[in-house]
């Protein structure tokens, strides 16, 4: 049971006190979400070790999370627009929850992997409808600093999750990590009433549409999984992959709400930003994998010494992205993105390219520019992702945002992969680097393409 408001919602967001409840109820809900991906991978040893299984097979207990979270995105998009965005975040929510309980539980590998691809599903479920709530919930002039302080939010659970992950190993055993998720699970159920709550628009799903979809991503994620140790067949897998997108949008070609957003990619704000964040999130994940191969092989770090120096990076796109929220109010987003992508990149090529230095200076100096220029991006350009959207297409919009930064991320991995197979390691973390940083220049660039026809200020979208 759950607290529940009956008032109705104003028309532009909920009454005062209940606005900030919901407000913390969602971003408690996204800290779920972000410490448990962020926890899993310190944990994948520990695993190996109590369930007895090949370190090899472990590596699904991270990837069958990532898969549940792609299949599911953009139909719970879809299905709160249809239901309503609270009904199904609360859906998502209990599943999670119930499924961390089974995590916690599982006796062997495939039990677990098993518990995992439906906390994935429920992750799905959050990560798309948490938006669509806020928007909900929130006057439009109060969604860019709060979608800043998302932006901090997750910077800081994605930073701290490892260290919590080893705080609660160092005492006690792996599934308590999945353990601790229940209780913040049963706070966000518990109060989840204090969300507005609006009618969904009442249409069917295409089954076929939903098919093609899963089948689509099942495809590219296992394509990506193995390209750089058997090329032709991850390539077909991927190819096959494209061919079930093309089979997807001719199967909705007619359709006024589609499940891949094509009403909403027509609009150029959206669909600039929506390739923008694809092609930052791509130099982000390039950048994480090489960087920690950057400290402990070039710079000769411990891995502890080098976890440390990472953090650089997540804390100063913490401390920006808040002030950026603000910014969007009164500048163009355009410009804000622009800037944030291209210090991106100038921060990346400090980082990893300036000559080795075993004070870790230059690396530091780098990643603080680099981490200011990601927080400056993400939040103007999440902002105008969501708010270029109608508000009865919110729940197709968040969709759409945490899909661009998985397939920016997968594509990022694939590259990465591709990268350490075919170069020797030294030449591949200096490679790795200049594509990163590339990405985030051509973030920028795509950005900046929007400014013509932006006026400074909050969308008009309603």
């Amino acid at each position: 049971m759950s607290l529940t408001y009956t008032a109705p919602i104003a028309q532009d967001g909920l009454a005062s006190p209940r606005r900030y409840l919901a407000v913390a109820l969602l971003l408690l809900a996204v800290v779920l979400v972000v410490l448990d991906g962020a926890i899993a991978n310190v944990a994948l040893p520990s695993i190996a070790l109590s369930l007895h299984a090949q370190a090899d097979n472990t590596v699904w207990v991270v990837s069958a999370y990532q898969l549940a979270v792609l299949v599911a995105i953009l139909p719970c998009g879809a299905l709160g627009e249809i239901y309503g965005a609270r009904r199904v975040f609360l859906i998502g929510v209990a599943l999670f929850t119930a499924a961390s309980a089974a995590c916690a539980l599982a006796g062997d590998l495939p039990l677990l992997i098993l518990a995992r691809f439906a906390q994935g599903l429920g992750a799905g479920a959050i990560m798309a409808l948490a938006m669509m709530n806020l928007r909900q919930a929130l006057p439009q002039h109060m969604l860019g600093p709060i979608i800043g302080i998302n932006a901090m939010i997750i910077a800081i659970s994605s930073a701290a999750g490892p260290g919590i992950a080893g705080a609660i190993l160092s005492v006690t055993s792996w599934p308590w990590l999945f353990a601790v998720n229940i209780p913040l699970g049963i706070i966000v159920l518990f109060g989840g009433g204090l969300l507005g709550h609006v009618e969904g628009a009442k249409r069917k799903l295409n089954a076929k549409a939903l098919l093609a979809n899963t089948a689509m991503f099942i495809l590219f994620f296992s394509g990506a999984d193995r390209i750089a140790t058997a090329p032709v067949s991850g390539t077909a897998l991927i190819a096959a992959s494209l061919a079930c997108l093309f089979g997807l949008l001719r199967l909705e070609r007619k359709s006024d709400v589609p499940l891949v957003p094509t009403d909403l990619l027509a609009t150029p704000a959206f669909r600039v930003a929506v390739i923008a964040s694809i092609s930052c999130f791509c130099g982000q994940m390039l950048s994480t994998i090489a960087l920690p191969f950057y400290l402990q092989h070039t710079l000769h770090m411990t891995p502890v010494l080098a976890g440390l120096y990472m953090m650089a990076w997540p804390a100063a796109t913490a401390i920006i992205a808040p002030v950026s929220g603000r910014l969007a109010n009164r500048v163009k987003t355009a410009w804000l993105c622009a800037i944030g992508g291209a210090l991106m990149a100038v921060g990346l090529l400090v980082a990893g390219l300036t000559p080795p230095d075993p004070s870790g200076i230059p690396f530091l100096v780098g990643t603080v520019i680099a981490g200011l220029g990601f927080g400056l991006f993400q939040t103007p350009n999440n902002r105008i992702l969501l708010l270029s959207a109608p508000k009865a297409r919110s729940g197709a919009a968040g969709a759409m945002q945490g899909t661009a930064r998985l397939l920016g991320q997968t594509l990022g991995g694939i590259s990465m992969s591709i990268i350490f197979a075919t170069l020797p390691l030294s030449t591949a973390l200096n490679f790795a680097v200049v594509i990163s940083g590339g990405c985030a220049a051509m973030a920028s660039m795509v950005s900046l393409s929007r400014a013509r026809y932006e006026v400074a200020g909050p969308p008009g979208a309603t």
